[in-house]
């Protein structure tokens, strides 16, 4: 049925007339001129637009109307089958498709676990620095966080043991992977000792692996994924930072017992499983090999920009302090001279360059003297340009 005719074409008009308004289409909202190096987003021009094209076609080619319906509570089996071989394949760690929950992304995930496994006034643990935006959702769920050091090799057991000697903790929140925002990557020793942990102290862990599949090449330790058979461990994903955004399609995995409670939400008892339309979208993208070439190109783009700009403050803040990423997305630059991101922030945007300032990121004073930059968001002349402006402000 073609509904084409003079009144659509007349409503096109107005929706898409130049004399409208612009709105805001997008989660950032950057002024003109300013290079904001906080943003942790894929490049608009890099999202695979053609590749979902072919993959969404693909999925209504099929001519499966059950796409279309409320879908089933732990995702549809057949993208999770799928799912698990092209998790299995990169994590070099077998997943059952049984320990797999389809998720609106990781934070809503997050969300969920907290909502299924917390209760307003219990205690969680975080590392510290951790993700901001998750300290806000611990927040909606009045939580009380108790932030954990980290060192170079990821989140200081002898600190989370002393912690453990004054709190029972219900959950440990940690990224273990090119840590958002420090880059850190824990070892696989301090994860067998953290899993261990949390079987004789009986709380859980959930570990936020969004990034560990955007390794620059070099040897990575097991995901948390490998040790979702403690019964302790839940292990979220993110087609977010693998593909697109927009998609809002991610995964937990977990063991049988934890996942069942999960299942039992009353969101998901509402509406049935989430996402199923996309779910059957990222089914064809995967199978057709896009997955793993988009995947692919994004290591190899993220790798080169951060190389680019890592060069670029060592010659611009050349008394700035940070570790050169592995993988992932972020720069945690410690600022030289006992300067303070307080000191630098009106300079910053006459300058026109942004940050996110490490006081997000975590409590303590050490952090006031970190700002964390991304990038992702940037092509390397503008990751040049913005590390030559912050250097203007530092100086």
């Amino acid at each position: 049925m073609c509904f084409r005719g003079t009144f659509l074409d007349s409503l096109l008009s107005i929706l898409y007339s130049p004399s409208m308004p612009v709105l805001q289409t997008t989660h950032a909202n950057i002024p003109e001129g300013v290079i904001d190096l906080g943003v942790g987003q894929p490049t608009l021009s890099e999202l695979p637009l053609d590749a979902l094209r072919t993959a969404a076609d693909h999925a209504l080619s099929t001519g499966n109307t059950a796409i279309l319906q409320y879908g089933a509570d732990h995702g549809d089996g057949y993208f999770r089958q799928t799912l698990a071989r092209f998790l299995s394949s990169r994590y070099n760690t077998p997943v059952d498709l049984d320990s797999l929950l389809i998720t609106a992304g990781a934070s809503q995930a997050l969300d969920l676990i907290c909502t299924r496994f917390t209760k307003p006034g219990d205690t969680i643990f975080v590392e510290e620095p951790t993700y901001f935006l998750a300290l806000l959702i611990f927040r909606d769920h009045g939580l009380n966080v108790v932030g954990i050091p980290i060192d170079e090799q990821g989140m200081r057991m002898d600190a989370l043991q002393q912690a453990l000697a004054q709190h029972r903790p219900v959950l440990l929140y940690t990224i273990p992977t090119f840590q958002n925002p420090s880059a850190v990557t824990m070892s696989a020793e301090r994860r067998a000792q953290l899993v261990a942990l949390s079987e004789q102290h009986e709380f859980l862990i959930v570990a936020d692996e969004v990034y560990h599949l955007l390794d620059f090449g070099g040897p990575l330790p097991s995901p948390f994924a490998a040790h979702v058979d403690s019964g302790r461990v839940f292990s979220l994903g993110s087609f977010s930072k693998i593909c697109a955004p927009g998609l809002r399609l991610g995964w937990v995995q977990g063991g049988a017992q934890l996942i069942s409670t999960l299942v039992a939400a009353g969101l998901i008892e509402s509406g049935g499983g989430l996402n199923p339309f996309t779910s059957a979208v990222m089914r064809s993208f995967i199978e057709l090999g896009l997955q793993d070439a988009c995947l692919d190109h994004f290591r190899t783009l993220y790798h080169a920009r951060c190389a680019a700009l890592g060069l670029a403050l060592r010659e611009h803040i050349p008394a700035a302090q940070f570790t050169e990423p592995l993988g992932g997305f972020f720069v945690w630059l410690q600022l030289p001279n006992e300067l303070r991101v307080i000191d630098i922030l009106d300079e910053s945007r006459r300058k026109g360059v942004g940050f996110q300032a490490g006081t997000r990121f975590g409590k303590g004073d050490s952090m006031a003297r970190y700002v964390r930059l991304s990038f992702a968001h940037y092509e390397t002349a503008e990751l040049v340009e913005g590390a030559r402006r912050l250097g203007a402000v530092v100086r």
